[in-house]
């Protein structure tokens, strides 16, 4: 009885098997097959995404399956929402007042006292928010909605950031993007996982730390070897390079962001030394000089790599609309960081609970280089649809998403 009880199991694996097949064959990918593989595994620690305890099964209760399956970040601690968290480093945001308006009201690792960009672009999507690649478990469940590489100090240049402590680079970031899909065609076969990656939406936000941790402090005497004009074409070609080797591996749908005016943040106000509230005229010029190179150089690539839809946000654009017309969007505060020490609240880094302003909303600032919750909130707007102001060329993410035509 023992020997024939035995043959069940495999027998029952394989109806199993064919039974899923069949409902795969049917199913259009990449949605309705995620939501199979996604669902048959209990979510764990999930505080942002609950199902209803009388979730109904009925076909006309359902929700309509996101735009996209899944979105997946590359950046800098302006998109971190948690690496910096595992590493040896001074970047980190894991402590208060940090996070103190998130919606768990604790640090979480982003740089700001709420949300991020994408934690909204999520939202629209229809996706949970993005997990940091170091801080989930690894299992392909956790990851198929996206994933989050974003390491707070990181530059197109390797050495950025470096004397901040570990961080992880923007071309290391590509390559945990590549790990990350041979996890996907291992667990979910090739022709699955490459539906997943093209048609999924990969945001790119990194540039920053090449000018405040590499060339405005002169490091290896820069400013000698390169004008800001041809540091800007060799960080272009960084990102080109990195761009398409994400499409070698079927990245099809890209979003790249632009830099914001960091000759307006308090750290380089109170360095500079404005004296009355202006900007640093000569480090804003040299950012729209990057934007304008990054923005060619995807015209460039939506050339070469036609069945590719890759757009570019101009940050700086929709910032500059923010500071210039600030009482619209409510802020009474376009100077001072919400958080930190000195003049403009930009000597000393945000350490405390005590440093920070009461009311964050009506401060364009968070830190010394990091905008607040409301301001990312207004950004992702534009980014999303253009609500506030068009900043993404030849189209925003709302329209790519759609599969319109330029």
């Amino acid at each position: 009885m023992l020997k024939k009880l035995t043959l069940f199991p495999p027998i029952i694996l394989t109806i199993i098997i064919i039974d899923i097949s069949i409902q795969s064959s049917s199913l259009q990918y990449p949605h309705d097959l995620i939501n199979i593989i996604a669902d048959s595994v209990q979510p764990q620690n999930d505080s942002f995404q609950t199902k209803s305890e009388n979730e109904t099964h009925e076909p006309s209760s359902k929700p309509l399956p996101p735009p996209v399956p899944a979105l997946f970040v590359i950046g800098d601690s302006s998109v971190d929402c948690g690496t910096n968290n595992y590493l040896g480093t001074f970047a980190r945001a894991d402590r208060l007042p940090y996070g103190r308006d998130f919606d768990t009201h604790q640090p979480t690792g982003r740089f700001c006292n709420g949300r991020i960009p994408v934690d909204y672009l999520a939202q629209y999507l229809g996706l949970p928010l993005v997990p940091s690649y170091l801080g989930q478990t690894g299992r392909v469940e956790d990851m198929i909605h996206g994933v989050n590489y974003a390491s707070a100090g990181a530059g197109i240049i390797f050495t950025s950031g470096a004397e901040l402590g570990q961080h992880i680079s923007f071309t290391q970031q590509i390559q945990q993007v590549t790990d990350t899909f041979q996890l996907f065609i291992l667990s979910m076969g090739e022709d699955t996982a490459t539906d997943l990656i093209s048609a999924s939406v990969f945001y790119i936000s990194i540039g920053t730390n090449d000018y405040i941790h590499y060339y405005l402090r002169n490091v290896s005497n820069v400013q000698m070897l390169y004008l800001p004009w041809n540091f800007n074409q060799f960080l272009a070609t960084t990102v080109k390079q990195g761009i398409q080797n994400l499409y070698n591996i079927d990245v099809r749908k890209i979003v790249l962001m632009g830099l914001p005016p960091i000759g307006c943040a308090p750290n380089y106000m109170w360095r500079y030394g404005s004296q009355d509230g202006k900007c640093i005229e000569m480090i804003n010029d040299m950012i729209m000089q990057f934007n304008f190179v990054m923005k060619y150089m995807v015209e460039e690539l939506r050339h070469e790599l036609p069945d590719a839809n890759i757009i570019f946000c101009d940050v700086f654009q929709g910032s500059m609309d923010i500071i210039k017309n600030h009482k619209r969007y409510g802020f009474n505060v376009t100077t001072d960081a919400c958080c930190g020490l000195g003049k403009y609240r930009g000597f000393i880094m945000c350490i405390s609970p005590e440093m920070a302003c009461r009311n964050a909303s009506n401060h364009i600032w968070w830190d010394q280089f990091h905008p607040t919750e409301a301001v990312n909130s207004i950004l992702a707007d534009n980014v999303w649809s253009g609500k506030h102001t068009d900043m993404c060329y030849p189209m925003n993410l709302q329209d790519l998403v759609a599969g319109k035509a330029e």
